[in-house]
C-alpha cells in the first residue's frame, strides 16, 4: 500500500492512498465466503457456492465494493500511522478507482480523503520561565480564623432570647404561597443566617426577628414542580440560637486533635496555614505559566472541530433554555479554542519530557474527580471504562503531569520580589522518596 499527503492547511491534509489487488485480495476471498453464506443456489449447500456462480448471481463488482466497504478503514487507519497523523475528525473519503471487474488481478483500489488532524507545533525553551504571583503571609487572623473554625467542629448550639444576627441559627416554618395559593410548606427546618442554602431573600427577611416573630417575602422557587416560579412565602422564627464554642486550652487541644497543648496546636495550624498559602501561590503560578506557554507557542486551530464542539455543548439535552446567544457562542468558543491549545501544548511538553502515567496516578485522579461529581470511586470507575473514557483521564493527568514539570522549571517571585518555592506544591509528599526508591533499583 501507497499512500501521499497533502497539507490542505495546517490543520487538515488530503490523502491519497493506493492499494494493490495482491493486498485487497485476501478480503475478496473472505467477501466471497461472506456471499456464499447469505445466497442459496438449488444444488449447492449453503456456503459452498463456487465464486463463478456467485459473480452470476450478484456479479463480480458487489464482490469488490463488500470487500472495499470491510477494507476501506483499516486501510485508513493504516495510512494515518504511517505517516505519524492523528485524526481529529471523520475522513471524507472519495473512491476513484476500484480493481477491474472483468478480469481476475488487473487495476487497484484507490482512494483520496480529507481528515482535521492534531496539529504539531515546536515548543520554545519553556524552562525557567518568569511569573510572579500575589505575595501570601501567614498572619496572626489566619491561625485564629483556623482555630475557631476547629472550635466550631466541636461546638453546641444554645437557644438565646435575642434578634437573630448573622451567622445565628433559626428553627423555622415556611410556607410558600404562588398567586395566592399554597403550594408547599415545611416544619421544623434549621438554617444558619447567611449560608445561603436555602431560598433567595431568607436572610434579609429573618434578620432581627425573635422566636415566636414573623416575616413574609418575594422571592422565586428554586425546586419541585413549580421552581422558577414567583411565589410569596411566609417563614416563622421558632427558636433562635448560638453556637458555643469550646474555651481553646491545653484540654480543648487534646479533644481536637494529637497536640498535647494548645500552644503545639497553635503552631500546627500555623504551618497548615503556610501551606496553604503555597497551594494558592501554586494554583496563580501554574495558571500564568501556562498563559505564558499559550502566548510563546503558536497553535494552528481546526475551525471544523471547534464548530462542532460548540454545536455538541449547545444541543446537549441538558443545554438551558435561552443560554444560545452570540454573546454567549463567543464566550464558548473562545474557552474551546484555549483548551485545544492547551491540550496540544502540554502533550508536546509531555512527549518532550517522556512523562507517563502510573496506575496509582490514575486511581487517584479518579478518586478525586468522582468526589466532584458525587460519586463513589468505584462507580465512577466503571462508568468511565464503560463508556471507553479511560484513556482520555489517562490525557488528562498526563498533561497535568506535564504542566506541573514546566512549573517546576519556572522561577517564581512574588508581588515584593522574594523567590517563592513551589517545591511541595510540584512534588507532593513522597514523590520524592518513590523517585529515590525506583533509582535505587535501577542500579
Amino acid at each position: 500500500m501507497k499512500s501521499a499527503v497533502e497539507n490542505v492547511n495546517p490543520t487538515r491534509v488530503k490523502l491519497t492512498v493506493e492499494v494493490p489487488y495482491e493486498e485487497l485480495k485476501p478480503r475478496v476471498d473472505e467477501a466471497y465466503k461472506t456471499i456464499a453464506q447469505q445466497i442459496q443456489i438449488p444444488g449447492f449447500r449453503k456456503g459452498k457456492v463456487p465464486s463463478r456462480l456467485i459473480d452470476q448471481r450478484v456479479g463480480r463488482g458487489y464482490v469488490i465494493e463488500t470487500a472495499v466497504n470491510e477494507g476501506l478503514n483499516d486501510y485508513y487507519q493504516q495510512a494515518m500511522v504511517e505517516n505519524e497523523l492523528t485524526p481529529l475528525s471523520r475522513p471524507e473519503v472519495d473512491i476513484t478507482e476500484l480493481p477491474s471487474i472483468e478480469k481476475e488481478g488487473e487495476g487497484q483500489l484507490v482512494f483520496t480523503l480529507e481528515v482535521d488532524i492534531r496539529p504539531k507545533v515546536e515548543l520554545p525553551e519553556y524552562k525557567g520561565i518568569e511569573v510572579s504571583v500575589e505575595a501570601k503571609e501567614v498572619a496572626d487572623e489566619d491561625i485564629e480564623k483556623a482555630l475557631d473554625d476547629l472550635r466550631g467542629r466541636f461546638g453546641t448550639l444554645k437557644e438565646v432570647e435575642a434578634p437573630a444576627a448573622a451567622d445565628s441559627f433559626v428553627t423555622i416554618d415556611l410556607t410558600a404561597s404562588v398567586e395566592g395559593e399554597e403550594v408547599d410548606s415545611a416544619q421544623g427546618l434549621s438554617y444558619q443566617i447567611g449560608s445561603g442554602n436555602m431560598l433567595e431573600g431568607m436572610d434579609e427577611a429573618v434578620t432581627g426577628l425573635s422566636a415566636g416573630e414573623d416575616a413574609t417575602f418575594e422571592t422565586t422557587l428554586a425546586g419541585g414542580e413549580h421552581a422558577g416560579k414567583a411565589a410569596t412565602v411566609k417563614v416563622v422564627i421558632n427558636a433562635v440560637k448560638q453556637r458555643e464554642l469550646p474555651e481553646a486550652n491545653d484540654d480543648f487541644a487534646q479533644l481536637a486533635s494529637e497536640f498535647d497543648t494548645i500552644a503545639e496546636l497553635r503552631e500546627n495550624l500555623a504551618k497548615d496555614a503556610a501551606e496553604g498559602k503555597i497551594v494558592e501561590q501554586g494554583v496563580e503560578a501554574r495558571e500564568l505559566v501556562l498563559d505564558k506557554l499559550v502566548e510563546l507557542v503558536e497553535v494552528p486551530v481546526p475551525a471544523s472541530v471547534i464548530d462542532e464542539q460548540i454545536e455538541q455543548h449547545f444541543n446537549a439535552p441538558d443545554a438551558e433554555e435561552g443560554h444560545d446567544t452570540e454573546e454567549h457562542r463567543a464566550e464558548v468558543r473562545e474557552n474551546t479554542e484555549r483548551a485545544f491549545k492547551n491540550e496540544i501544548i502540554l502533550d508536546a511538553v509531555a512527549d518532550a519530557e517522556e512523562v507517563g502515567v502510573e496506575q496509582s496516578e490514575l486511581i487517584d485522579y479518579i478518586v478525586q474527580t468522582a468526589g466532584q461529581y458525587g460519586m463513589e470511586p468505584n462507580q465512577f470507575a466503571q462508568m468511565l471504562d464503560g463508556a471507553g473514557q479511560v484513556p482520555m483521564l489517562m490525557g488528562e493527568v498526563r498533561r497535568r503531569k506535564a504542566l506541573a514539570k514546566v512549573l517546576e522549571f519556572a522561577t517564581v517571585t512574588d508581588s515584593n520580589g522574594a523567590a517563592v518555592d513551589l517545591t511541595s506544591f510540584v512534588k507532593p509528599a513522597g514523590e520524592d522518596e518513590a523517585a529515590e526508591v525506583e533509582t535505587e533499583e535501577a542500579k
